[in-house]
């Protein structure tokens, strides 16, 4: 299935509505995964000590910003060329050694995919969440392929 401009586009101006306030957005995103996986929390150092996600943590915005970014980085490499390279051939290591698996992958995508809504608001649709399912989906791809 082709990654169109649209699509590309869609995902950049959410994620520009995100980054405007990222620790909100982050700790959101925390928040949203930890609901649905609270094992999880073991998997971040920055959440190993802390019984909640943190406010204003300096680690906790940058490791969601990247995470964030990776998809928005995805988009653009699927408008672009149709697939997903890894800029950072570590990402399957420091997956495989985290213990991360598919569920893992889905608990991420559901608590980006709440996120992104929460950062644009009544600009949501079905069209903005399948843009950032599918860059999201070929980044899981990329790095599982990077873990085996």
């Amino acid at each position: 299935m082709e990654f169109t401009m649209r699509q590309e586009a869609l995902v950049n101006s959410s994620w520009e509505a995100f980054n405007q306030n990222l620790p909100l957005f982050s700790v959101l995103f925390y928040t949203f995964m930890l609901e649905k996986a609270p094992a999880a929390k073991n998997m971040f150092s920055v959440l190993k000590d802390d019984n909640e996600v943190p406010l204003a943590n300096p680690s906790i915005n940058a490791h969601t910003e990247m995470v964030f970014g990776m998809v928005r980085d995805a988009a653009t490499q699927l408008q672009t060329t149709g697939q997903v390279v890894l800029g950072d051939a570590t990402m399957g290591v420091v997956h495989t050694q985290k213990r991360v698996h598919g569920l893992h992958f889905m608990v991420v995508k559901e608590a980006l995919l709440k996120t992104i809504k929460e950062a644009v608001g009544d600009k949501w649709s079905e069209e903005l969440s399948n843009a950032w399912e599918i860059a999201y989906d070929g980044l899981a791809v990329a790095i599982m392929k990077e873990m085996s």
